[in-house]
């Protein structure tokens, strides 16, 4: 139901090929045929795509919070990604809802831009309003403050010429500027809440998210062809 050739995911469960407790990671090929239910699985009506993870979760060592989410690959998925803002133009659009959040710290991040060290910006919902973030600053810019849970939108940053635009469903909320490197997208649910803010501590309490598309594009910015053109004559 997605394409997901050029992705991997990070699942809130213990990986049993690791010592210690760690955070499954699911790579192509395998992720071509792969469900875990209740965390990475398809919808009832089958048009989706739906990933939970609960307050109990394993998290990554860099983050305290666990995760159900996308991590953008390339080469079929069996090699990092690091691309550039200021080089080409980077493009992901993420057809979704967020269809429930853990109590007491109801935040969930639903689709995000990340560098070689941390996120850049992110859509992310507390309780019933949805935010942009630009780095630290969690709330940047309001984007509605009556969303209903599983109600279905569109994400989407384009990213060119050292900027990012970022459109809710295909209106433009905020351009920020774009100086980091080693830029991958990341898409799903990301729970921002554990037991230590969150009760009951088990796996009811949870933050899940569908997604029914996602799509990424990597090409020359706009412009760059005429440019590489005329410095070819020029030549």
């Amino acid at each position: 139901m997605l394409d997901l050739r050029n992705w991997k995911i990070t699942l809130p469960v213990d990986d049993p090929r690791q010592s210690g407790a760690q955070p499954l990671e699911v790579e192509q090929p395998l992720l071509g045929h792969f469900a875990l239910p209740p965390w990475f699985v398809a919808n009832r009506s089958c048009d989706g795509v739906r990933f939970r993870n609960a307050v109990t979760g394993l998290h990554t060592p860099n983050s305290k919070y666990a995760r159900s989410e996308l991590h953008e690959m390339t080469n079929h998925g069996t090699s990092e990604i690091s691309w550039s803002p200021v080089s080409g133009k980077h493009t992901m659009v993420v057809d979704q809802s967020i269809d429930h959040l853990p109590n007491d710290k109801p935040h969930v991040v639903a689709g995000q831009i990340h560098d070689n060290s941390d996120d850049v910006t992110v859509f992310r919902l507390e309780g019933t309003t949805l935010y942009l973030t630009d780095g630290d600053n969690t709330h940047y810019k309001m984007i509605t403050d009556d969303y209903v849970l599983g109600t279905r939108f569109q994400a989407k940053f384009a990213v060119e010429h050292g900027r990012i635009d970022a459109y809710y469903n295909g209106v433009l909320q905020a351009t920020l500027p774009a100086t980091f490197a080693g830029a991958y997208f990341k898409a799903g649910a990301y729970t921002q809440a554990n037991c230590s803010n969150s009760t009951p501590c088990d796996e009811t309490n949870y933050g899940q998210v569908t997604i029914y598309q996602v799509t990424v594009t990597h090409g020359r910015a706009a412009g760059q062809g005429v440019r590489e053109s005329m410095r070819r004559q020029l030549e």
